[in-house]
C-alpha cells in the first residue's frame, strides 16, 4: 500500500496534536510522532506528571511504541517528530534506536541535548531543527505562563 507524500511540517502538526494533549492533561506539552515510510506508526506525548516517571517523556513514549509495531529495536528506517529539542535522555535513546532522522520544533536551550553534547545521535542520524518553531515554541510558552499566574 502506498501513502501520498507529506512534508516535515505536516508530520509536525501530527507532533502539535500530542502536544496539546499533554497540555490539557497538565504535562509539559511536548508531543512526537515516528514516520515509517510516510505512515505514522506511533504517537505520544509526555506523561511524568500522569506516571509519576521522569524517564516518560513523549519521545521515550513514542520511541517504545515505534519499536513495538516494527518489531525491532532499531528505527533506521524512522524519523522521529517531536516538537521540542530533545533532552540528553531522549537523544541517548534515539541513539541506540539508531533512529534514522530526527525533526524537531522548538529550541530547548535550558534542558535540550545540544547543551551539553552535539554529536550525541548515531552518526548515520539527520537532524532537522527549526520546523513550525514559532508553533512549537508558543503552546511551550503558553503553558509556563499559565503556570506562573
Amino acid at each position: 500500500m502506498s501513502y501520498p507524500l507529506f512534508s516535515d511540517e505536516y508530520f509536525m502538526n501530527e507532533a502539535l496534536k500530542e502536544a496539546y494533549k499533554a497540555y490539557e492533561k497538565d504535562e509539559v506539552p511536548v508531543g512526537a510522532i515516528v514516520v515509517a515510510n510516510n505512515k505514522i506508526i506511533a504517537r505520544a506525548h509526555n506523561l511524568t506528571q500522569s506516571l509519576n516517571d521522569v524517564t516518560a517523556h513523549a519521545e521515550m513514549q513514542a520511541i517504545t511504541s515505534a519499536e513495538n509495531y516494527l518489531g525491532s529495536r532499531y528505527l533506521n528506517e524512522c524519523t522521529l517528530y517531536v516538537t521540542l529539542e530533545p533532552c540528553l535522555m531522549c537523544a541517548a535513546a534515539n541513539f541506540w534506536a539508531q533512529t534514522g532522522r530526527i525533526v524537531y520544533g522548538a529550541d530547548d536551550p535550558k534542558a535540550g541535548y545540544n547543551k551539553y553534547r552535539k554529536k550525541v545521535f548515531h552518526r548515520k542520524t539527520k537532524v532537522v531543527k527549526g520546523v513550525l518553531h514559532d508553533k512549537c515554541s508558543a503552546i511551550m510558552s503558553e503553558f509556563f505562563l499559565k503556570k506562573r499566574e
